[in-house]
């Protein structure tokens, strides 16, 4: 039996028609699922088909058919994907990706995902390879939820252990940029009356730039930092060339080589500022939903850590206080006993004297009085003694009145011996 020109035999036609049922069942099968499934067509690989989940993974203003993959999407090409594909075409062996990272769409949309795909060679009723079946699955926010959830445990570790707190930060900044890359992450610290912003951790940004906005003010339309912090809330600047916030940085961040920042307020549970976080891009960007709870997370980590560390140097600067104080106090009470040991060695001196001049008074009750002034010296003096005058060491003379006002005089005291004068003793031997 001879075949008709363009017709099949039965035979023949069982493959296509079992072939061309069983995209129709994969087509019913992933229509609605969240998974993603795409028919190609042709060595150029033409997207004959997709379901929702595809056109939504690359961007519903892609969802376009009978293009050819490579111009739909040009970004895997530097990828590697379009040689994945020509390989599968050629060889038509299949290929299975596991948790593989694709970067899709471009400039300010270019977003980080990951996924587990295969690529499956579609066949003719011949078993030629005609086109390639994408089937796959996005595992993205399960490998950043790994990943976050393992970064932020070690965060929190840090802080619990009170590690200084640029350690925390900067340890903090760089997690983020690899779970995000592209991401430039810098964090700013409030001064204590918050109207100013300094340095806290920017690992990735140049030197010249954190020394340049290291002190900026706090104020509406001060770049993204200084506005969040003003206003309380995020900023979000997506291109920092047309962005009047940036009018008085914009020449500072091209320099840097920064074209998009959004900051987040690091604020207190009392809802003082302590800070701003931001992150930064080379290229303008708009913020995906990921980077938004990226943002919420971490301002409340670094929050955390500030307030920790607050409270640790309130903490410190109260210890140190005290022992100030302490010390003060000992040295008072040093004092007071040196002092009190002084006072204590007068008044044993003071009750030595009077002890001396009460024994002195004693020795001299008994003298007769003389009838003549016995202070005239070796030249005598007749005079009436009228006055009695004595000294600590227990001599004693009476005399006249001038005379003794002369001893008085010499003498200084009748109770306190002289070195030079020799006390009464010696004035009576003169």
């Amino acid at each position: 039996m001879t075949a008709v020109p363009g017709q099949r035999s039965p035979a023949a036609a069982a493959p296509a028609a079992a072939e061309q049922a069983a995209e129709e069942d994969l087509r019913g099968l992933f229509g609605q699922s969240i998974a993603v499934f795409a028919a190609l067509t042709g060595p150029e690989h033409l997207l004959e088909t997709a379901n929702p989940a595809f056109f939504a993974t690359i961007g519903e203003e892609r969802a376009h058919v009978g293009l050819p993959l490579a111009e739909l999407m040009p970004e895997l090409a530097d990828q590697g994907f379009l040689a994945l594909l020509d390989q599968v075409f050629r060889t038509g062996e299949p290929y299975t990706g596991r948790d593989i990272q694709v970067m899709l769409g471009s400039g300010p949309q270019v977003r980080e995902a990951f996924f587990d795909f295969t690529y499956e060679p579609r066949r003719d009723a011949n078993g030629n390879v005609t086109g390639i079946r994408v089937l796959g699955v996005e595992t993205t926010q399960v490998r950043h939820a790994q990943r976050l959830m393992a970064e932020h445990r070690a965060l929190l570790e840090q802080i619990a252990r009170q590690a200084p707190l640029t350690e925390v930060l900067d340890g903090m900044a760089r997690c983020i940029e690899n779970l995000a890359p592209g991401v430039l992450v810098s964090v700013l610290l409030a001064d204590a009356d918050a109207r100013h912003l300094r340095h806290g951790a920017a690992p990735s940004l140049p030197d010249f730039y954190n020394k340049a906005i290291d002190g900026i003010a706090t104020g509406e339309g001060v770049g993204s930092c200084g506005t969040a912090a003003h206003r309380r809330g995020p900023v979000i600047v997506t291109d920092i060339a047309t962005d009047p916030f940036w009018d008085d940085f914009r020449d500072l961040a091209d320099q840097a080589g920064l074209a998009a920042c959004w900051s987040t307020p690091i604020l207190a549970r009392d809802g003082g500022l302590l800070g701003t976080f931001a992150m930064y891009h080379r290229t303008p960007r708009v913020p995906q939903d990921t980077d938004f709870a990226l943002a919420r997370l971490f301002a409340g980590t670094a929050a955390l850590a500030i307030e920790r560390h607050h409270i640790e140097q309130a903490k410190l600067a109260a210890e140190t206080h005290a022992r100030s104080a302490n010390d003060e106090l000992a040295r008072v009470l040093l004092v007071e006993r040196e002092l009190r040991a002084e006072a204590e060695q007068r008044a044993a001196a003071a009750a030595e004297l009077a002890a001396q001049m009460r024994a002195a008074a004693a020795a001299q009750a008994a003298a007769p009085h003389p009838e003549h002034c016995q202070l005239g010296g070796a030249a005598g003096c007749t005079a009436p003694a009228e006055i009695k005058i004595a000294d600590s060491w227990g001599d004693a003379a009476w005399g006249c009145p001038a005379h003794v006002e002369e001893a008085i005089l010499n003498v200084r005291s009748v109770f306190i011996a002289s070195e030079e004068l020799g006390g009464l003793a010696a004035y009576l031997n003169r």
